[in-house]
């Protein structure tokens, strides 16, 4: 049964205000930012085990998300935590390679049949950026054509093309054009010219999926035009399967990209390709040498431990197939309390079973970043914490029966707000915001003093 509703975030509130004080936003990630939680309710997080969290007031949650996705074989997983023990009590860092490096990137290769080498990382943006760095270095081209997905990195070449893009100089953001998903005839276009380096998408993402022929269309066009193919794996790599979208959809990129789920949620991520180009950042070329990736924790002895952890619990096991049946169970049973409640036309969940996201209209069908922030509030208040309803291999049959019946109580006061068409009254405090956005507003945080809740049932 859900958990009783008078939980309290006093000490999760008393925290958040400090870590604005010493963090930049009160958060490392920008989707964890308090602006992405209902205002009051970003609960702080203490510990973790399975797919079940608590915060520093003591409340206990199921999660969705996941760590950002990260994590698909429960938060504490034990055959991955334990590995990860022994290796580092031998030491984690070190002035040569370690045998483990060697055994991490063979374990990876036979997971990759189309890349010929591998170097690791911890953040993917240190790989995309490093994948378009050796594109460039390849081809002697400047541009990047990114398809118009939600993120690939950090770095200048893509925040430039983003609202956030202050700070970043004209010529990167020029130098990045954009295609749409699904679209050759656009690819087509930005490709015309024979000056893009590289074409860096996501073979699918949590809402698209490619359609028939698309991605063998996009290997024919950059092989046409001398473009280097990148894949981004961030989140298809061991979530679609094992040996990602790319295995799955039968297309071989020349470089592609790898993070998240790879390590349970421990910082590894890996830049793969074609040993001809790969070869440019090492010692086995005549050519001018590429500064493709020299990290000081790339090759940290734990957290390569903790990927051949993952590989092995993934050869051995079906941790996908249980991230989609929950998925799928959760799908079904949220969709019928939703007709059952009348709301079907405001309130649905899209994309694959392992990566679901609620989609959140007004009373007039628009989406509505009001009603959403409405929707968490309740999912809160009963024990769910999820900006999406992203499974792992963790949540059981039991979690997403207390997940739907936190639902079905949360419904009713969704459906009085469709029926008054505002959440004025019903919404504690102001909508959450999109996390890439040019100003704080409309969730600035003002040190304490809060201005009074307003309806912005119109912001998406």
């Amino acid at each position: 049964m859900p958990v009783p509703v008078n939980r309290s975030f006093e000490r999760s509130n008393d925290l958040q205000d400090r870590l604005h004080h010493v963090v930049p936003g009160g958060a490392h990630t920008y989707a964890r930012g308090p602006d992405q939680y209902p205002e009051g309710m970003a609960p702080v997080l203490m510990r973790g085990l399975g797919c079940h969290v608590w915060d520093v007031d003591g409340n206990e949650y199921i999660e969705y998300g996941m760590g950002l996705r990260s994590v698909t074989l429960g938060h504490g997983f034990r055959p991955v935590v334990e590995a990860v023990c022994r290796e580092i009590a031998n030491g984690v860092n070190f002035s040569r390679p370690t045998a483990i490096e060697l055994a991490a990137a063979e374990d990876f290769l036979d997971l990759v049949p189309g890349a010929d080498m591998v170097k690791f990382a911890k953040n993917g943006s240190d790989v995309t950026t490093a994948a378009v760095r050796l594109a460039r270095a390849v081809t002697g081209r400047v541009k990047v054509a990114a398809c118009d997905q939600p993120f690939f990195s950090t770095d200048d070449w893509f925040i430039g093309g983003t609202q956030m893009d202050c700070g970043v100089p004209e010529s990167s953001r020029s130098a990045t054009v954009r295609f749409r998903y699904n679209d050759l005839e656009s690819l087509s276009a930005v490709l015309k010219g024979d000056d893009i380096a590289c074409v860096i998408l996501e073979a699918a993402t949590s809402t698209t999926e490619p359609e028939p022929g698309y991605l063998q269309g996009v290997r024919r066009l950059c092989d046409q035009h001398g473009t280097l193919l990148i894949l981004d794996e961030m989140i298809t790599g061991f979530r679609w399967s094992i040996h990602g979208a790319q295995g799955l959809y039968d297309v071989q990129p020349d470089l592609s990209c790898w993070g998240k789920a790879i390590g349970n949620g421990f910082p590894v991520s890996a830049l793969a390709g074609k040993r001809e180009f790969m070869e440019l950042g090492g010692l086995r070329t005549d050519r001018e040498r590429v500064f493709l990736l020299s990290t000081t924790h790339g090759p940290e002895t734990g957290s390569l431990a903790a990927f051949r952890a993952v590989v092995k619990a993934y050869r051995t096991d079906d941790p996908i197939g249980r991230m989609e049946r929950a998925g799928q169970l959760l799908l079904s049973t949220v969709e019928a309390a939703i007709r059952e409640a009348g709301l079907a036309d405001y309130l649905q969940l899209i994309g694959r079973s392992s990566c679901l996201t609620f989609v959140t209209r007004d009373a007039h069908g628009r989406p509505s970043q009001a009603y959403r922030t409405l929707f968490l509030q309740e999912l809160l208040r009963h024990g769910v914490l999820g900006q999406s309803f992203v499974t792992s291999a963790a949540h059981t049959d039991s979690d997403v029966e207390r997940t739907v019946a936190a639902i079905r109580i949360a419904l009713p006061l969704y459906r009085r707000a469709i029926e008054r068409g505002s959440v004025a009254g019903l919404l504690e405090g102001r909508p959450v915001a999109p996390a890439i956005r040019q100003f704080a507003a409309p969730r600035r945080d003002y040190g304490g003093a809060l201005p009074v809740a307003a309806d912005l049932g119109g912001i998406a």
